[in-house]
């Protein structure tokens, strides 16, 4: 509420100043009193008619809201509903497992076509992303997936694709499912933020809110909107940003338990 309380007195505070008093000399109620006790009680129900009109707007901007906009020390991050995909002028972070895994299917290992890798394979069945990221040189990790003791790449690291940045994101239990601790997920950001000052080129930057899907954290039930501050946090801690004029882009699915009004709360 102090946002209300601030914009309201800042209104009264103009009309205050510009409106001559005698404009409030004249009563709502037909008694007796004095001009002064008139003018008090005139600007105490001006007072109260911008509260309630502040007030009103605040809630209908609340409510309507689509982005919010985080500026810092020469970096900008834009939090906004949306579809990755119709992100233009931007690279857009596709996020896949530490394997890279291309086979879509219902199997535990499998990307499901549901989500943003699955329909992003589904767009480009014509390229071999096998043998694209094989040949890429991305980073490798020191130590081998629990799927099968396959050798794997670090997750946060990027492979550029057009306008696209393939990430090695999740990590694979011995099942095939993707598993990760809140401690792996902050590490992959730190590499991502690295990763993204040598991709970026001279683009902004769209991903979505990572962790939100499938992927299961192992020491936490966290929601997307925690993992939303975890990024926000993580990125603002960073020395790796996106300098201006070039943006961060959160693209966020709809739903009953998210808020971009609740932006910060757990941080």
């Amino acid at each position: 509420m102090k946002p209300v309380f601030a914009g309201s007195l800042a209104a009264i505070g103009i009309i205050f100043s510009f409106v001559p008093e005698s404009f409030f000399t004249h009563g709502v109620i037909d008694v007796e009193w004095s001009i002064e006790t008139i003018v008090i009680i005139n600007r105490f129900l001006c007072l109260i008619v911008l509260i309630l009109i502040v007030t009103s707007c605040k809630l209908y901007n609340w409510h309507k809201r689509t982005t919010v906009t985080i500026f810092g020390d020469n970096y900008k991050i834009i939090v906004e509903y949306g579809n990755i995909f119709d992100k233009y002028d931007c690279k857009k972070i596709i996020n896949f497992d530490e394997l890279f895994t291309t086979c879509i299917g219902e199997g535990p290992a499998d990307i499901k076509v549901d989500t943003i890798c699955g329909q992003f394979l589904s767009a480009h069945q014509d390229v071999d992303f096998d043998t694209y990221i094989k040949n890429y040189g991305a980073t490798k990790s020191r130590k081998h997936s629990e799927y099968r003791n396959q050798e794997c790449y670090k997750s946060g690291s990027l492979i550029l694709w057009n306008d696209f940045l393939l990430l090695a994101f999740t990590k694979l239990d011995k099942s095939g499912l993707g598993r990760m601790s809140c401690e792996d997920f902050l590490n992959c950001l730190n590499l991502l933020w690295q990763e993204l000052d040598n991709h970026h080129g001279s683009k902004s930057v769209a991903m979505p809110i990572l962790g939100s899907g499938i992927t299961r954290l192992q020491d936490s039930s966290l929601k997307q909107q925690q993992l939303l501050d975890m990024i926000i946090a993580s990125y603002k801690l960073s020395p790796y940003k996106l300098k201006n004029p070039y943006v961060l882009h959160i693209v966020c699915r709809k739903d009953e338990n998210f808020s971009l009004n609740k932006i910060g709360e757990y941080i």
